[in-house]
Protein backbone atom coordinates (compact mmCIF):
# COMPACT_ATOMS: atom_id res chain seq x y z
CA UNK A 1 0.00 0.00 0.00
CA UNK A 2 1.54 3.17 -0.97
CA UNK A 3 2.27 6.25 1.51
CA UNK A 4 -0.01 8.70 -0.49
CA UNK A 5 -2.33 7.80 -3.39
CA UNK A 6 -3.78 10.35 -5.57
CA UNK A 7 -7.10 8.41 -6.36
CA UNK A 8 -7.70 8.53 -2.62
CA UNK A 9 -6.84 11.75 -1.79
CA UNK A 10 -9.35 13.02 -4.66
CA UNK A 11 -11.96 11.12 -3.31
CA UNK A 12 -11.79 12.67 -0.01
CA UNK A 13 -11.66 15.90 -1.38
CA UNK A 14 -14.77 15.45 -3.88
CA UNK A 15 -16.38 14.34 -0.38
CA UNK A 16 -15.63 17.32 1.25
CA UNK A 17 -16.93 19.60 -1.93
CA UNK A 18 -20.00 17.31 -1.47
CA UNK A 19 -21.02 17.98 2.14
CA UNK A 20 -19.66 21.38 1.68
CA UNK A 21 -22.26 22.45 -1.00
CA UNK A 22 -24.78 20.30 1.07
CA UNK A 23 -24.27 22.49 3.91
CA UNK A 24 -25.60 25.44 2.56
CA UNK A 25 -25.86 27.44 6.14
CA UNK A 26 -22.33 26.98 6.97
CA UNK A 27 -21.13 27.43 3.35
CA UNK A 28 -23.31 30.93 3.49
CA UNK A 29 -21.56 31.76 6.74
CA UNK A 30 -18.05 31.43 5.43
CA UNK A 31 -19.02 34.02 2.25
CA UNK A 32 -21.43 36.13 4.33
CA UNK A 33 -19.49 37.17 6.91
CA UNK A 34 -16.58 38.73 4.99
CA UNK A 35 -18.71 40.51 2.78
CA UNK A 36 -20.50 41.83 5.62
CA UNK A 37 -17.08 42.54 7.31
CA UNK A 38 -16.18 44.62 3.98
CA UNK A 39 -18.88 46.23 3.82
CA UNK A 40 -19.88 47.57 6.95
CA UNK A 41 -16.15 48.44 7.82
CA UNK A 42 -15.92 50.14 4.58
CA UNK A 43 -19.23 51.94 4.12
CA UNK A 44 -20.82 52.18 7.40
CA UNK A 45 -18.00 52.91 10.08
CA UNK A 46 -17.27 56.55 10.15
CA UNK A 47 -14.64 57.98 13.77
CA UNK A 48 -15.76 61.44 12.52
CA UNK A 49 -19.46 61.71 12.34
CA UNK A 50 -21.17 64.44 10.24
CA UNK A 51 -24.70 66.14 10.41
CA UNK A 52 -25.42 65.65 14.67
CA UNK A 53 -28.51 66.79 15.07
CA UNK A 54 -28.67 70.15 16.30
CA UNK A 55 -31.34 72.32 17.64
CA UNK A 56 -31.27 76.18 18.43
CA UNK A 57 -32.25 78.49 20.89
CA UNK A 58 -32.65 81.81 18.87
CA UNK A 59 -32.79 85.07 21.41
CA UNK A 60 -31.17 86.99 18.46
CA UNK A 61 -32.76 87.47 14.96
CA UNK A 62 -30.19 89.93 13.48
CA UNK A 63 -27.47 88.95 10.62
CA UNK A 64 -24.62 88.05 12.57
CA UNK A 65 -26.66 85.11 14.46
CA UNK A 66 -27.71 83.90 11.40
CA UNK A 67 -24.47 83.80 9.76
CA UNK A 68 -23.27 81.80 12.87
CA UNK A 69 -25.63 79.14 12.16
CA UNK A 70 -25.28 79.11 8.45
CA UNK A 71 -21.64 79.20 9.31
CA UNK A 72 -22.15 75.65 11.42
CA UNK A 73 -24.44 74.21 8.95
CA UNK A 74 -21.82 74.45 5.78
CA UNK A 75 -19.19 72.76 8.09
CA UNK A 76 -21.65 69.77 8.05
CA UNK A 77 -20.71 68.49 11.57
CA UNK A 78 -24.16 70.38 12.62
CA UNK A 79 -27.75 69.55 10.92
CA UNK A 80 -30.54 71.62 12.00
CA UNK A 81 -33.44 69.63 13.50
CA UNK A 82 -35.25 72.20 15.26
CA UNK A 83 -35.76 74.75 17.91
CA UNK A 84 -36.30 74.87 21.70
CA UNK A 85 -38.01 77.33 23.89
CA UNK A 86 -35.62 77.60 27.33
CA UNK A 87 -33.19 75.63 28.68
CA UNK A 88 -35.75 73.04 29.97
CA UNK A 89 -36.67 72.05 26.56
CA UNK A 90 -32.82 72.12 25.36
CA UNK A 91 -32.27 69.94 28.03
CA UNK A 92 -35.12 67.19 27.29
CA UNK A 93 -34.02 67.19 23.61
CA UNK A 94 -30.50 66.15 24.50
CA UNK A 95 -32.08 63.41 27.26
CA UNK A 96 -34.00 62.30 24.52
CA UNK A 97 -31.40 61.77 21.85
CA UNK A 98 -33.44 64.24 20.07
CA UNK A 99 -30.43 66.31 19.37
CA UNK A 100 -26.32 65.61 19.95
CA UNK A 101 -26.09 69.58 20.32
CA UNK A 102 -28.02 73.09 21.45
CA UNK A 103 -27.28 76.57 20.25
CA UNK A 104 -28.00 79.32 22.32
CA UNK A 105 -28.01 82.36 20.75
CA UNK A 106 -27.88 84.97 23.43
CA UNK A 107 -30.09 88.41 23.42
CA UNK A 108 -28.44 90.84 21.53
CA UNK A 109 -25.82 89.15 20.12
CA UNK A 110 -24.62 91.50 17.77
CA UNK A 111 -25.56 94.70 19.83
CA UNK A 112 -22.47 93.12 22.13
CA UNK A 113 -20.31 92.34 19.54
CA UNK A 114 -20.14 95.74 17.66
CA UNK A 115 -20.00 97.50 21.89
CA UNK A 116 -17.36 95.19 22.18
CA UNK A 117 -18.26 93.20 24.95
CA UNK A 118 -17.54 89.73 23.70
CA UNK A 119 -20.90 88.07 23.91
CA UNK A 120 -20.85 84.13 24.53
CA UNK A 121 -22.28 81.59 22.16
CA UNK A 122 -23.33 78.24 24.26
CA UNK A 123 -23.47 75.21 23.17
CA UNK A 124 -24.86 71.85 25.02
CA UNK A 125 -23.32 68.96 24.06
CA UNK A 126 -24.61 65.03 24.69
CA UNK A 127 -21.22 64.18 26.19
CA UNK A 128 -22.64 60.47 26.68
CA UNK A 129 -20.61 59.21 23.43
CA UNK A 130 -17.36 61.52 23.58
CA UNK A 131 -16.38 60.10 20.13
CA UNK A 132 -19.54 61.53 18.45
CA UNK A 133 -19.09 65.10 19.76
CA UNK A 134 -15.35 65.32 20.18
CA UNK A 135 -14.19 65.99 16.23
CA UNK A 136 -17.81 69.11 16.04
CA UNK A 137 -16.56 70.23 19.40
CA UNK A 138 -13.04 70.35 17.84
CA UNK A 139 -13.56 72.82 15.32
CA UNK A 140 -16.64 74.91 16.30
CA UNK A 141 -14.67 77.82 17.35
CA UNK A 142 -12.79 77.91 14.19
CA UNK A 143 -16.22 77.59 12.22
CA UNK A 144 -17.76 80.20 14.15
CA UNK A 145 -14.98 82.52 14.07
CA UNK A 146 -14.54 82.73 9.68
CA UNK A 147 -18.62 82.78 10.04
CA UNK A 148 -19.00 85.57 12.02
CA UNK A 149 -15.57 87.98 10.07
CA UNK A 150 -17.59 87.19 7.17
CA UNK A 151 -20.64 88.56 8.15
CA UNK A 152 -18.76 91.76 9.59
CA UNK A 153 -18.78 93.89 6.63
CA UNK A 154 -18.52 97.29 6.09
CA UNK A 155 -19.05 99.76 9.53
CA UNK A 156 -19.09 96.39 11.47
CA UNK A 157 -15.53 95.65 10.21
CA UNK A 158 -13.66 96.87 12.43
CA UNK A 159 -14.55 94.70 15.24
CA UNK A 160 -14.02 91.75 13.05
CA UNK A 161 -10.49 91.24 13.72
CA UNK A 162 -8.36 89.45 16.39
CA UNK A 163 -9.28 88.31 19.02
CA UNK A 164 -13.02 86.90 18.21
CA UNK A 165 -15.26 89.47 19.13
CA UNK A 166 -17.08 86.56 20.74
CA UNK A 167 -16.45 83.05 22.17
CA UNK A 168 -17.67 80.01 22.42
CA UNK A 169 -18.76 78.00 25.90
CA UNK A 170 -19.42 74.33 25.37
CA UNK A 171 -21.50 73.05 28.15
CA UNK A 172 -20.61 69.00 28.28
CA UNK A 173 -23.41 67.60 29.65
CA UNK A 174 -24.11 63.52 30.90
CA UNK A 175 -20.22 62.74 30.61
CA UNK A 176 -18.27 66.23 31.11
CA UNK A 177 -15.17 64.45 31.49
CA UNK A 178 -15.48 62.59 28.31
CA UNK A 179 -14.35 59.42 29.67
CA UNK A 180 -14.32 56.42 27.33
CA UNK A 181 -15.45 53.65 29.98
CA UNK A 182 -18.88 55.88 30.92
CA UNK A 183 -19.88 55.78 27.46
CA UNK A 184 -18.81 51.82 26.88
CA UNK A 185 -19.54 50.23 29.85
CA UNK A 186 -23.51 50.84 29.73
CA UNK A 187 -23.66 49.83 25.98
CA UNK A 188 -21.71 46.50 26.88
CA UNK A 189 -24.38 45.15 28.49
CA UNK A 190 -26.65 45.25 25.33
CA UNK A 191 -23.97 43.39 23.49
CA UNK A 192 -23.51 40.90 26.55
CA UNK A 193 -26.77 40.00 26.80
CA UNK A 194 -27.17 39.77 23.13
CA UNK A 195 -24.26 37.70 22.84
CA UNK A 196 -24.95 34.94 25.35
CA UNK A 197 -29.17 34.93 25.17
CA UNK A 198 -29.13 34.75 21.64
CA UNK A 199 -26.35 31.58 21.48
CA UNK A 200 -27.39 30.01 24.67
CA UNK A 201 -31.42 29.56 23.63
CA UNK A 202 -30.16 28.25 19.94
CA UNK A 203 -27.51 26.00 21.04
CA UNK A 204 -29.57 24.45 23.68
CA UNK A 205 -32.85 23.61 21.34
CA UNK A 206 -30.87 22.69 18.51
CA UNK A 207 -29.02 19.98 20.38
CA UNK A 208 -32.61 18.57 21.78
CA UNK A 209 -32.79 18.11 18.30
CA UNK A 210 -30.09 16.28 17.69
CA UNK A 211 -30.27 14.17 20.56
CA UNK A 212 -33.79 13.18 19.53
CA UNK A 213 -35.54 14.75 22.62
CA UNK A 214 -37.30 17.09 20.60
CA UNK A 215 -39.12 14.75 18.33
CA UNK A 216 -40.58 13.66 21.70
CA UNK A 217 -42.01 17.29 22.93
CA UNK A 218 -43.52 17.24 19.14
CA UNK A 219 -45.26 14.09 19.97
CA UNK A 220 -47.11 15.89 22.78
CA UNK A 221 -50.53 18.02 22.86
CA UNK A 222 -48.09 21.01 23.47
CA UNK A 223 -48.35 23.92 21.39
CA UNK A 224 -45.45 25.98 19.37
CA UNK A 225 -45.85 29.12 22.02
CA UNK A 226 -46.07 26.96 24.97
CA UNK A 227 -42.97 25.39 23.93
CA UNK A 228 -41.33 28.82 22.99
CA UNK A 229 -42.14 29.98 26.46
CA UNK A 230 -41.16 26.78 28.23
CA UNK A 231 -38.41 27.23 26.27
CA UNK A 232 -36.41 30.63 26.71
CA UNK A 233 -37.84 31.55 30.11
CA UNK A 234 -35.81 29.94 32.10
CA UNK A 235 -32.71 31.38 30.62
CA UNK A 236 -34.48 35.12 31.89
CA UNK A 237 -32.46 34.08 35.28
CA UNK A 238 -29.49 33.75 33.76
CA UNK A 239 -29.84 37.20 31.84
CA UNK A 240 -30.88 38.23 35.75
CA UNK A 241 -27.29 37.34 37.24
CA UNK A 242 -25.60 38.53 34.24
CA UNK A 243 -27.29 42.05 34.92
CA UNK A 244 -26.61 42.15 38.43
CA UNK A 245 -22.94 41.33 38.15
CA UNK A 246 -22.56 44.10 35.46
CA UNK A 247 -24.50 46.63 37.31
CA UNK A 248 -22.12 45.73 40.50
CA UNK A 249 -18.95 45.57 37.97
CA UNK A 250 -19.48 48.79 36.21
CA UNK A 251 -20.18 51.20 39.97
CA UNK A 252 -17.03 49.53 41.55
CA UNK A 253 -14.62 49.22 39.04
CA UNK A 254 -15.70 51.77 36.12
CA UNK A 255 -17.39 54.26 38.60
CA UNK A 256 -20.51 54.79 35.98
CA UNK A 257 -23.28 56.44 37.37
CA UNK A 258 -26.40 55.41 37.92
CA UNK A 259 -29.01 58.35 38.02
CA UNK A 260 -32.23 57.26 36.31
CA UNK A 261 -35.65 55.32 36.87
CA UNK A 262 -34.45 51.56 38.44
CA UNK A 263 -38.08 50.86 37.45
CA UNK A 264 -37.50 51.92 33.58
CA UNK A 265 -34.13 49.69 33.69
CA UNK A 266 -35.77 46.80 35.01
CA UNK A 267 -38.86 46.75 32.46
CA UNK A 268 -36.79 47.91 29.51
CA UNK A 269 -34.13 45.08 30.38
CA UNK A 270 -36.44 42.56 30.74
CA UNK A 271 -38.16 43.55 27.67
CA UNK A 272 -34.48 43.30 25.58
CA UNK A 273 -34.06 39.58 27.46
CA UNK A 274 -37.01 38.41 25.63
CA UNK A 275 -36.36 39.87 22.51
CA UNK A 276 -33.03 37.83 22.28
CA UNK A 277 -34.20 34.81 23.19
CA UNK A 278 -36.94 34.77 20.92
CA UNK A 279 -34.46 35.51 18.53
CA UNK A 280 -32.30 32.43 19.45
CA UNK A 281 -35.54 30.64 19.49
CA UNK A 282 -36.02 31.61 15.65
CA UNK A 283 -32.20 30.77 14.51
CA UNK A 284 -32.81 27.19 16.10
CA UNK A 285 -35.39 26.49 13.60
CA UNK A 286 -32.74 27.27 10.31
CA UNK A 287 -29.81 25.92 12.38
CA UNK A 288 -30.18 21.84 11.92
CA UNK A 289 -26.87 21.50 14.74
CA UNK A 290 -25.01 22.91 17.21
CA UNK A 291 -21.99 24.26 14.89
CA UNK A 292 -24.83 25.85 12.49
CA UNK A 293 -26.77 27.42 15.43
CA UNK A 294 -23.39 29.10 16.44
CA UNK A 295 -22.37 30.61 13.40
CA UNK A 296 -25.94 32.20 13.16
CA UNK A 297 -25.73 33.33 15.49
CA UNK A 298 -22.15 35.06 15.19
CA UNK A 299 -23.61 36.57 12.22
CA UNK A 300 -26.31 38.48 13.92
CA UNK A 301 -23.51 39.25 16.75
CA UNK A 302 -21.71 41.14 14.20
CA UNK A 303 -24.28 43.75 12.80
CA UNK A 304 -25.21 44.22 16.78
CA UNK A 305 -21.67 45.14 17.89
CA UNK A 306 -20.99 47.78 14.40
CA UNK A 307 -24.36 49.01 14.29
CA UNK A 308 -26.07 49.58 17.01
CA UNK A 309 -23.66 52.96 18.38
CA UNK A 310 -21.78 51.05 20.59
CA UNK A 311 -18.33 50.98 18.81
CA UNK A 312 -19.27 53.76 16.38
CA UNK A 313 -21.30 56.67 16.58
CA UNK A 314 -24.84 56.02 15.05
CA UNK A 315 -25.06 59.23 13.85
CA UNK A 316 -21.98 59.03 11.83
CA UNK A 317 -23.38 56.25 9.71
CA UNK A 318 -25.02 56.45 6.21
CA UNK A 319 -29.00 56.36 5.99
CA UNK A 320 -29.00 53.12 4.62
CA UNK A 321 -26.80 51.82 7.64
CA UNK A 322 -29.10 53.36 9.91
CA UNK A 323 -32.22 51.77 8.45
CA UNK A 324 -30.35 48.37 9.45
CA UNK A 325 -29.39 49.09 12.94
CA UNK A 326 -32.77 50.39 14.41
CA UNK A 327 -34.21 46.88 13.23
CA UNK A 328 -31.02 46.05 16.05
CA UNK A 329 -32.83 45.50 19.41
CA UNK A 330 -29.71 46.18 20.77
CA UNK A 331 -29.99 49.72 19.35
CA UNK A 332 -32.44 50.75 20.77
CA UNK A 333 -31.82 49.35 24.16
CA UNK A 334 -28.06 50.73 24.48
CA UNK A 335 -29.69 54.06 23.70
CA UNK A 336 -32.16 53.03 26.65
CA UNK A 337 -29.44 52.06 29.15
CA UNK A 338 -27.56 54.90 28.52
CA UNK A 339 -30.98 57.29 29.22
CA UNK A 340 -31.36 55.45 32.33
CA UNK A 341 -27.78 54.96 33.74
CA UNK A 342 -26.16 58.56 32.64
CA UNK A 343 -29.29 60.98 31.45
CA UNK A 344 -31.41 60.52 34.54
CA UNK A 345 -34.39 58.93 32.08
CA UNK A 346 -37.91 57.67 33.76
CA UNK A 347 -40.53 55.61 31.90
CA UNK A 348 -41.73 58.57 29.87
CA UNK A 349 -38.15 59.24 28.36
CA UNK A 350 -37.72 55.45 27.26
CA UNK A 351 -41.04 54.64 26.13
CA UNK A 352 -40.43 55.07 22.10
CA UNK A 353 -36.77 52.59 23.03
CA UNK A 354 -39.31 49.91 24.43
CA UNK A 355 -41.58 50.60 21.61
CA UNK A 356 -39.22 50.08 18.86
CA UNK A 357 -37.82 47.43 20.88
CA UNK A 358 -41.97 45.64 21.59
CA UNK A 359 -42.31 46.05 17.35
CA UNK A 360 -39.08 43.67 16.91
CA UNK A 361 -39.99 41.18 19.13
CA UNK A 362 -43.26 40.93 17.64
CA UNK A 363 -42.05 40.48 14.22
CA UNK A 364 -39.39 37.66 15.58
CA UNK A 365 -42.49 35.77 17.67
CA UNK A 366 -44.71 35.58 14.66
CA UNK A 367 -41.86 34.58 12.46
CA UNK A 368 -40.65 32.20 15.04
CA UNK A 369 -44.05 30.93 15.06
CA UNK A 370 -44.21 30.44 11.82
CA UNK A 371 -41.37 28.35 11.50
CA UNK A 372 -41.86 26.20 14.43
CA UNK A 373 -45.07 24.90 12.86
CA UNK A 374 -43.14 24.09 9.76
CA UNK A 375 -41.53 21.68 11.74
CA UNK A 376 -43.98 20.25 12.86
CA UNK A 377 -45.76 19.55 10.34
Amino acid sequence: MSLFSVARFAAVLVKEFIQMKRDRVTFGMMIGIPIMQLVLFGFAINNDPHDLPTMIEMNDASPTARAVLAGMEVSEYFQFVGVVTGQEDGDRALRDGRANFVVVIPPGFERDIIRGLAPQVLIAADASDPTAVSSAVGALQGILDVAVKQSLTGPLQAVAGSPAPFSVVVHKQFNPEGETATNIVPGLLAIILSMTMVMITAVAIVRESERGTMETLIATPVRPLEVMLGKILPYVFVGYVQTIVFLIAAQVLFAVPFTGSRLAFFVGFNLYIVVNLALGFLISTVARTQMQAMQISFFTLLPTILLSGFMFPFAGMPGWAQTIGSAIPATHFLRLVRKVMLKSADMADISGDMAAIAIILAVITTVSLLRYRQTLD
